[in-house]
């Protein structure tokens, strides 16, 4: 803005179709960019094989030096330009290009320069409108520009982009191509590409309006037309006297804006306005869906299914110390034999590295070795491939501090037995990369349902505190193998510490306390639906606590009517254990406001 408010910035538009040698384009544009940085204008300068297109503004001398500079290419020097004032800089920065059009419209083979289009110079359009003659004014612009303002009956095509224009011209009706039809846009360079090929597709009488709508305002003032026209920098509109309107535009979607538009609450600059403002609902909605996608793409591809090297480490528990290793290792790992343990150690698949980082140098180990609590081995085992896994994974809901989705079955939440890359926990990682999620808490690779995962540090602390102190109201529901003569009921047996060599657990009166709340919900013949609320998270707590009472878990792998430890260690393919993580009601950990999700299950999960 010039201080004293006087029109002291001369703006300019030109174009010319007329051959540039390719091989001299790029000598071009440096001497034009070195001149246009020195004299300090700003706009954008195409170049191409086919011509040149511009818009400048700046002073006075700048930017007669720089039309001088572009006149001396040859057949450059005719070149005409429609000119206005400003006392601001329209523009934001200056820019040379060299384009293969310097209008794209998608046709090729188009020759403006030998093919060109009768001209009608803005005067003779304004006669032939006073003698209301029966012409066809067609719009060759974009619908956001055609909605600033047009020429009285002018035809619209609802064009979104230029490239558009060829194919919806085609569709118009044979009496209008048989009519005089003038063409118009802003200054004239897009009627003059398309000419050409408007006489294939059959305009019996094809003009175009010299100088375009701004040339008319020149030498027209406002006759015939209604409104103002969108030019593209900063003004965003001109009216009839060449005078930048009130309009804006918004940076986001590029639509012009009146001052009720620009005063909407849905407008911010940069970021939104009326035409393109997406309510957070609808926002968060779309964003889901986008992350849902994602997360299904990687579950369907099953990484662990193709063969790869597994590492992992073996951690010596307390309460393993002092065993020999093989020993220690078939209890850590009940899904393994004993010869394919004492395999692993003679081949040295199972050793000792000398720290985490430095793999490659190991120690062979013996299968009698004494070991310690804490001692780390690694287990490392080519070509291998994980069991299959149901990649329905749901997500439910998303914000910046946690992430709930619904998990099908089997699919592990963490690497454990057998899978290491087949968990949902690593499917979530791979999806949020490079964020680090984290499980608020555990759930059964055979248990369908809801996962919530925290996506900070402090989110996790907070919620897995929750979890921990029991805070958390967590719903299941199962179906039961026979009738139960209960209708409610509450079981408090106590729970093992220690593993089972099937994986999984005893009732031991001196064990963990456990409790859990049971109602039932529906009966069908020998099957009974159950809900299930547990007060206690104890390890496999609600299957453990209906076996005892006598009404296991439809499906359930490991436990059978009075809580006794089935001989299977893995579940069939397709097998399925009908117990289903209903609902969550817990503190969320930024808003600390108490919150509730739910993943309703079909007969099919349960």
């Amino acid at each position: 803005m010039q201080p004293n408010g006087t029109l002291e910035m001369v703006n300019v538009a030109a174009y010319r179709f007329h051959p540039i040698h390719p091989e001299e384009l790029s000598t071009r544009r440096e001497r034009l960019k070195s001149l246009c940085r020195t004299v300090q204008t700003k706009g954008t300068v195409l170049l191409s094989s086919e011509g040149i297109n511009l818009f400048l503004a700046g002073s006075r001398a700048a930017v007669d030096a720089v039309l001088a500079e572009i006149r001396s290419i040859p057949g450059m020097d005719t070149l005409q330009v429609k000119e206005s004032l400003t006392d601001y800089q329209p523009f934001h920065r200056m820019l040379v290009k060299i384009k293969r059009e310097i209008i794209p419209v998608g046709c090729r083979d188009i020759q403006p320069v030998q093919n060109a289009t009768p001209k009608l110079s803005p005067k003779e359009l304004k006669a032939w409108l006073d003698q209301n003659r029966d012409i066809a004014l067609l719009d060759t612009r974009n619908d956001y520009e055609v909605e600033l303002g047009t020429f009285r009956g002018a035809i619209d095509l609802d064009l979104k982009t230029f490239r558009e224009f060829p194919d919806a011209a085609a569709q118009l009706p044979d009496e209008i191509k048989k009519k005089p039809v003038v063409m118009f846009c802003t200054g004239g360079i897009r009627c003059e590409k398309i000419g050409p090929y408007m006489k294939g597709l059959g305009f019996e009488q094809i003009y175009q309006l010299d100088g375009g709508i701004l040339k008319y305002f020149e030498e027209c003032k406002q006759s015939h037309y209604e409104g103002d026209c969108f030019v593209f920098d900063q003004r965003v509109a001109l009216d009839p006297a060449l005078a930048p309107t009130d309009m804006r535009e918004c940076y986001a979607c590029k639509h012009p804006l009146v001052p009720d538009d620009y005063r909407s609450p849905m407008y911010r600059e940069g970021i939104s306005c009326p035409y393109c403002y997406v309510p957070p609902e609808s926002q968060r909605a779309d964003r889901l869906d986008s992350r849902q996608q994602v997360i299904l793409r990687i579950a369907e591809q099953q990484r662990g299914c193709i063969p790869y090297t597994n590492r992992r480490w073996i951690s010596i528990p307390q309460r393993c110390a002092g065993m020999p290793l093989i020993e220690a290792v078939m209890t850590i790992y009940p899904g393994y034999t004993q010869e394919q343990w004492k395999q692993a150690i003679e081949s040295g698949s199972l050793s000792i590295p000398a720290t985490k980082e430095k793999i490659w140098r190991t120690e062979h180990v013996k299968a009698d070795r004494i070991v310690r609590e804490g001692e780390r081995f690694l287990h490392e085992i080519e070509n291998y491939t994980e069991p299959s896994i149901d990649p329905n994974i749901v997500l439910l809901y998303e914000d910046e501090a946690i992430v709930v989705v619904s998990k099908g079955a089997p699919l592990p939440l963490h690497p454990s037995g057998r899978y290491q890359q087949n968990t949902l926990e690593a499917i979530m990682l791979a999806a949020y990369h490079p964020e680090k999620l984290r499980p608020a808490h555990r759930i059964d690779a055979m248990t369908t349902g809801l996962v919530v995962f925290t996506r900070k540090y402090q989110f996790a602390s907070i919620l897995q505190q929750q979890f921990a102190e029991g805070t958390v109201k967590k719903t299941y529901l199962a179906w039961v193998e026979g009738n139960p003569h209960w209708d409610e009921m509450i079981c408090e047996l106590a729970i093992a510490n220690e593993t089972l060599p099937n994986g999984g657990r005893a009732l031991n009166p001196s064990g963990q306390s456990a409790k859990t709340e049971f109602r039932v919900v529906e009966r069908q013949g020998e099957q009974t639906l159950i809900e299930a609320s547990p007060w206690t998270g104890r390890t496999h707590q609600i299957r453990l606590h209906l076996a005892a009472l006598g009404h296991p878990v439809i499906g359930d792998p490991l436990y059978e009517s009075g809580g006794s430890s089935r001989m299977a260690t893995e579940w069939e393919p397709d097998q399925t254990m009908h117990l289903h993580a209903w609902k969550l009601e817990f503190r969320h950990p930024l808003t600390h406001q108490r919150v509730a999700f739910c993943s309703p299950p079909s007969r099919c999960d349960l």
